[in-house]
């Protein structure tokens, strides 16, 4: 007889304790053990919350090499089935090798489940027949799990699940994530409710009334509020704000642009043409939202413009609004507006781009550009590549809590009753217009941040923090994704060999970006490098560009002033009509301006479970390489993170969204 020692981890999540009898197989290349109980003197406490847990499996001869493991729990017959999670199972044989077998899943039934020893294998080389038929069992399996489904035609599709309860249970929220974003969200609406203010549906009287509702400021938000109406702090959050995606470098005025040198430069002091030629003129075109249908609040109309906006870097490197088109089509009835107009002409053109600032940034760049889009990268994940698989190791870290995030995101924002459906201006079939014609635009380049920022002109713009700390991490995430796939993949022609990942890239190709060559997403990987750049950018996507993108919300968008959610009166058609009782009439009612300042507080909200960039608690990579690579690739974020706050120090206003202690690895809210 030999002997092999086996330690079974339970994992340290709430509920994860079983009191059921606990099964093991040893499946290896020359034999397999009995189906054996694992018993030790903890008895029922072997396999509770956290416990380490060893034992000893006999067999009659040795197994081989460790190829997988049968688990299985079965309840005592008085007692209700309950549910597990072993993190992972160690295995160590009679000739004193040592094996590893990541699980990371409930099990909540009394079936057998198998798990592939750890070591990462491709389809091609995977030749053993026991580990082949388990690959494809657990590949039949996932596919009947992970169903693509159209919510709306010609957006990305997603999960088919009703709610969160109906998805496989080691993707969903933990208990902690679950009870904190419930927390968060209740205690917000009651604090509203109890000072009457969710279900009011009244206008605001003024300034101080509006002040006087602003709580859980951040000291960003508390920034905004102070400086909100001043123009360089406008031009400021193009570059550092939520929405860094759309201002690019001007070197043509648009044809529905007819702004002059003597509007911008009424002293003659320079030339549209020389400041262009020059780099210094830039552009913000909100052309997604023309013509799109608006809401109705309150039973009262809502608006929603589709501005252009010019702005000029001055000698002092601010960057300055210098003029204001509301309206796509020049008309004697929609003026261009200068900082030389009347404070509040000026402060209500300001107002009704930040408006639309905040409609376009919710759906596209937030909404469709990270969430949709991780939750494709997600599924065809899960579908196509099974655990054993190098690059599902790699990923499954930045797919965490995506799926039930983006269904909660359905249910109560994006549904029929849903807060942004209620309270902005684009809600409802607004909603889809903007995200269709999003779709319609949206490149493979404009999502690779080295490949956008050249595109749109903005290499050398200064005091652009977005950029630097964005170009930074890419660098590093693309460091570590090429020697990491580089350590797996040695040529370009084992990447075209192996069938699961083209079927990854298949199924993102054809169910994300529906199947559109001109978004220039591959089809196929016909290299490592092609493979390296597309896998860089699904982490960069997941992790980075949703942390600049969210982390902020509340920040910029607490203060309904600076971003309101939607405006009831239509803009100005000429000069010199509009006072403080004007803007105050244009503003949302109390009702929607608060549901908008919840809504956002409960987006930008930390649970205490957050996983931080480059951190991996679930160990899924054994091999000595890959595991070095992990931690070279942590040691870089430190440094780099060093060099965010080195340079923080000397901000009026610190850039911290892209730190990486504050970027989380995946899409999780």
């Amino acid at each position: 007889m030999v002997d092999y020692k086996v330690t079974v981890f339970t994992g340290n999540l709430d509920h994860a304790t079983t009191y059921s009898d606990v099964y093991i197989k040893l499946v290896g290349t020359d034999g397999e053990s009995d189906r054996t109980r694992l018993r030790d003197y903890k008895g029922p406490l072997a396999f509770i919350e956290g416990a380490v847990s060893s034992f000893t499996v006999s067999c009659p001869e040795s197994i081989g090499k460790l190829v997988l493991i049968e688990l299985d729990k079965q309840h005592f017959s008085l007692f209700p089935e309950d549910s597990w999670f072993p993190a992972k199972v160690e295995v160590k044989s009679p000739e004193g090798d040592a094996y590893m077998v990541p699980i990371h899943r409930w099990i909540t039934d009394n079936e057998v489940h198998s798990f592939r020893e750890a070591t990462a294998l491709r389809v091609f080389e995977d030749n053993n027949p026991l580990g082949r038929k388990s690959r494809d069992q657990e590949l039949k399996q996932r596919k009947e799990e992970y169903r693509w489904e159209v919510y709306k035609e010609g957006i990305p599709q997603c999960i088919k699940a009703k709610d969160p309860c109906s998805l496989p249970p080691e993707v969903r929220f933990s208990f902690t994530k679950t009870i904190q974003f419930a927390f968060t969200a209740i205690t917000g609406m009651i604090e509203l409710t109890l000072e009457g203010l969710a279900n009011c549906k009244k206008k605001w009287k003024d300034m101080y009334h509006l002040s006087h509702v602003f709580w859980h400021k951040t000291p960003m938000a508390d920034y905004v509020q102070k400086h909100w109406e001043e123009d360089v702090f406008f031009g400021y959050q193009y570059l550092n704000g939520i929405n860094p995606m759309l201002i690019r470098r001007c070197t043509a005025l648009p044809s529905n642009f007819p702004v002059t040198d003597g509007m911008v430069f009424p002293s003659g002091q320079s030339s549209l043409e020389e400041e262009m030629e020059n780099g210094n003129i830039f552009l913000a075109d909100y052309k997604l939202l023309d013509g799109v249908k608006t809401n109705t609040i309150n039973g009262k109309k809502q608006y929603l413009m589709a501005p252009l906006v010019l702005l000029h870097k001055t000698p002092q490197d601010q960057l300055m609004p210098v003029a204001i088109q509301l309206k796509q089509t020049p008309a004697d009835d929609n003026p261009i507006f200068f900082p030389t107009d009347s404070e509040y002409d000026w402060l209500m053109a300001k107002i009704f781009v930040r408006s639309a600032d905040f409609n376009l940034h919710e759906l596209n760049v937030h909404l469709l550009r990270t969430h949709l889009l991780a939750e494709v990268f997600t599924v065809s994940l899960l579908r196509n590549l099974p655990m054993v698989h190098p690059l599902y190791k790699l990923l499954i870290p930045h797919t965490r809590y995506t799926l039930q995030i983006n269904i909660m995101a359905r249910q109560l924002l994006i549904s029929e009753t849903g807060v942004f459906t209620k309270f902005a201006a684009s809600g409802g079939e607004g909603m889809f217009t903007i995200m269709r014609r999003s779709m319609s635009s949206m490149t493979y380049s404009s999502l690779c941040i080295p490949d956008d920022i050249a595109e749109r002109g903005l290499e050398d713009v200064p005091n652009f923090h977005y950029r630097d700390d964005g170009l930074q991490l890419w660098d590093i995430i693309h460091r570590f994704v090429q020697e990491v796939l580089g350590y797996y993949y040695k040529n370009d022609a084992e990447v075209e060999k192996d069938s699961e990942l083209q079927k990854w890239i298949s199924d993102i190709f054809v169910h994300g970006f529906l199947s559109k060559e001109s978004t220039g997403i591959p089809q196929s990987f016909t290299s490592v490098a092609e493979l390296v750049k597309f896998v860089t950018m699904v982490i960069f996507t997941c992790s980075a560009q949703h942390a600049a993108v969210n982390s902020g919300q509340y920040d910029f968008d607490g203060w309904m002033p600076n971003t309101p959610t939607s405006l009831q009166r239509p803009p100005p058609t000429k000069k010199g009509t509009t006072n403080e009782a004007t803007m105050m009439d244009t503003f949302p009612d109390v009702n929607t301006t608060v549901h908008g300042m919840a809504t956002v507080w409960l987006l930008s909200k930390q649970s205490t479970d957050f996983v931080p960039l480059g951190h991996y608690p679930k160990h899924h990579f054994t091999e000595e390489t890959p595991c070095k690579l992990i931690k070279e690739f942590q040691g870089r974020l430190e440094e780099f993170e060093a060099g965010i706050k080195a340079r923080n120090g000397s901000l009026g206003i610190p850039y911290t969204y892209l730190k990486p202690t504050e970027v989380e690895n995946s899409v999780a809210l």
